[in-house]
Formats: structure tokens, C-alpha cells, sequence
């Protein structure tokens, strides 16, 4: 007897650690870890772990938007002015906030076909970079970005001393995209086959 289990598709999305960022002198802002787990078919890496700022929430919903009408995204916590970095509660409140936002997401079979999304939850790629990528002006393709940035941070005592020297370069928000991402003979396919979501309440 042959027994086939199929497993239930999950994806787990942490929006987790908020850590104050200096831009310059004068400014500072928070940004979040995102760590995805998931045996989902749609994404390239099973595991991954990225830093992102609450404007690049904001660019990536409105790409998504832009590129799926009909659907109805998700709010983000709204941007109030009232809004302080030192405070605990509010620094909280709009990761729950962005938690939430990427669930809901990561639900809508068609907002996970879109490559920005996987680029935004899998590599360190600046919107900029994230946009050409997208687009085809970049030597690497989404799934090259995804998996040399899987391969750049996978956490072994080499790549740490790596990391040390080349971390005055990292510390910029604005990310270059010369990050080692050159073509990569793994030929992963990136983004889902359109598979009819199962409508489970």
C-alpha cells in the first residue's frame, strides 16, 4: 500500500525586530525584519529573511495595486504624524500592522505571481533595483536575484568574516545593486503557476 500525503501549502510571515536606522545626522527611521517560511510552490527559497522600512510597504502596495485593479489590497498602518520612533507601543503597533498587511497578501494567488512581491520578501534589492529587475534591464533575473541573495546570507563562519569586511558598504539604505547578483546557472523558475486558490474561510 502506497500511502500520499499531500501536504497543505503554508506560508509564515514574521514581521519581527524593529531596529532604528541613522540615514544621516539628522535622521533616523525603523526597520523590520521579514522572515518567510513556507513549502508554498510559489516561492523560489523555503526560508528567507530581509530588512525592510515601512516607505518600501508603501512602494510595494502600490505597485501591487497597479498591477491588480480589480482586487482590493489590504491597508497598511496608516502613516500618522503622531508617530514616534522611541515609543514601544507605536513602534509595536505598526509591526502588527505590517504583519497583518503581508498575510492577507500572501492569500491572493494573483498578488503572489507578481515578482515584485517575491523580490520585496527575498532579497535586499532597493525599489529601484527591484523595479529593473522586474522589467528586464538588470544582468539577473527575479530568481537569480532570489537565490545568489539566499547564497550571500546564508550564515556559515566564511561568509561572517565576508560580511565583517564588506559591512561599511551595507550600511547605506540604499542598496547597490552590484551585490554580487550576476546570472547564476541555477535555473529556478520564480512565481506561482497560477494555481485556483482553495477558498477556505
Amino acid at each position: 500500500l502506497v500511502f500520499i500525503m499531500h501536504l497543505q501549502e503554508f506560508v509564515t510571515v514574521l514581521v519581527r525586530d524593529p531596529r532604528t536606522q541613522k540615514e544621516d545626522s539628522w535622521h533616523s527611521y525603523i526597520d523590520y525584519e521579514i522572515f518567510i517560511h513556507t513549502n508554498s510552490m510559489c516561492f523560489t527559497r523555503k526560508t528567507s529573511c530581509v530588512r525592510r522600512r515601512f516607505r518600501e510597504f508603501v512602494w510595494l502596495r502600490q505597485r501591487l495595486q497597479s498591477n491588480a485593479v480589480l482586487i482590493q489590497l489590504p491597508e497598511l498602518p496608516s502613516k500618522t504624524p503622531f508617530f514616534n520612533m522611541n515609543n514601544p507601543h507605536h513602534v509595536d503597533h505598526r509591526r502588527q500592522g505590517l504583519q497583518e498587511f503581508l498575510e492577507k497578501i500572501l492569500q491572493d494567488a494573483l498578488l503572489l505571481s507578481d515578482s515584485r512581491l517575491h523580490l520585496f520578501l527575498q532579497t535586499q534589492l532597493s525599489p529601484e533595483d527591484m523595479e529593473a529587475c522586474v522589467s528586464g534591464q538588470t544582468k539577473y533575473s527575479v530568481a537569480d536575484a532570489i537565490h545568489n541573495f539566499a547564497s550571500l546570507n546564508r550564515r556559515f563562519p566564511v561568509e561572517d568574516e565576508e560580511r565583517k569586511k564588506g559591512k561599511s558598504d551595507a550600511d547605506s539604505d540604499s542598496e547597490s545593486s552590484s551585490s554580487g547578483l550576476g546570472p547564476s546557472d541555477d535555473s529556478v523558475s520564480c512565481g506561482c503557476k497560477a494555481s485556483p486558490a482553495s477558498e477556505e474561510s
